[in-house]
């Protein structure tokens, strides 16, 4: 099992080549970006853990700038979104966006990708495609996305997207990047089955079973789902973000269930300082260090 950490990426919070260069130092294969463009001031989407909306939601970097500083000062670290909202973005400029920060960093970015729970932020940037039907927009996004980084003369036609025939450079160092779906609620999860190259799920996000998040259950109804999708289950990783402090326990069961990376958070999601960032970060690298050593 792998070791990812992600972090709120605030400009008053820790640099994402500082952290970058800490990560690669101690050990760990990936750093993470989450992106939100902009909070609306309204507020009316609630906010998924309840209560008022920690300040680093309000405060996140541009996830494809932050990650190209990170892959500039490192050498094998995994750069991932975590995850990115692509469809926020111009289906063009983020094909050629994306292209462009694999192909400098030698192959290493990992598209997470997601819908966000923030209706008032999606309007801001389509009022075209009703929230309801984000969930299908995704999907024909990551199509979209697949056929523009394969074909030197791309288009695609859909409901959504549409790009007549034309030539869109760099392509990927593989002809494609890998896309992790974040999605967990039921159609979500049936989603990832269908479409993702690997599926990226919240721990405390996942269906609760006896007061705690039933991951082992979740991934069971994944890998059959995958099946029922006719893929093979064995060939899409799973990456499991979690919020809870990270314990050699909780890496044994996760690495028992198939878990293929564990991705450590910050216990808050506030503005938190360089300082204090660094400081969870080695706490989490010893816990670390000791599962691998008892593996």
């Amino acid at each position: 099992m792998k070791f990812g950490y992600v972090t709120m990426n605030s400009a008053a919070g820790i640099r994402p080549d500082v952290l970058a260069r800490a990560l690669e130092e101690r050990g760990f294969e990936s750093i993470w970006v989450p992106e939100h463009s902009n909070i609306p001031t309204s507020r009316v989407s609630a906010f998924p853990g309840g209560g008022d909306l920690p300040s680093g939601y309000f405060h996140m970097m541009d996830p494809m700038v932050s990650l190209a500083a990170a892959a500039t000062v490192s050498k094998d670290l995994t750069i991932a979104t975590g995850v990115c909202l692509i469809l926020e973005h111009d289906l063009v400029a983020l094909a050629c966006q994306t292209a462009t920060l694999d192909v400098l960093s030698g192959g290493r970015l990992l598209l997470g990708v997601g819908v966000g729970w923030n209706k008032e932020e999606f309007e801001n940037h389509r009022r075209d495609i009703p929230f309801s039907k984000r969930y299908s927009a995704l999907c024909e996004r990551i199509e979209a996305l697949r056929a523009i980084w394969a074909n030197d003369e791309a288009e695609f036609a859909g409901t959504w997207d549409r790009v007549d025939r034309t030539f869109i450079y760099p392509k990927p160092v593989r002809r494609s990047i890998s896309i992790a779906m974040g999605n967990a609620g039921p159609t979500g999860i049936r989603l990832a089955a269908k479409y993702a190259d690997e599926w990226l799920p919240i721990d405390t996000s996942l269906p609760y079973k006896d007061g705690k998040p039933d991951v082992a259950g979740s991934i069971d109804e994944f890998r059959h789902l995958v099946e029922t999708a006719g893929r093979d289950p064995t060939t899409i990783p799973i990456t499991i973000f979690s919020f809870f402090r990270p314990t050699v326990e909780r890496m044994e069961r996760y690495n028992n269930l198939g878990v293929s990376r564990f991705v450590i958070a910050m216990p808050t999601t506030e503005v938190i300082p360089a300082d204090d960032v660094l400081g969870h970060l080695d706490s989490s690298t010893q816990v670390m260090n000791t599962w691998l050593g008892s593996t």
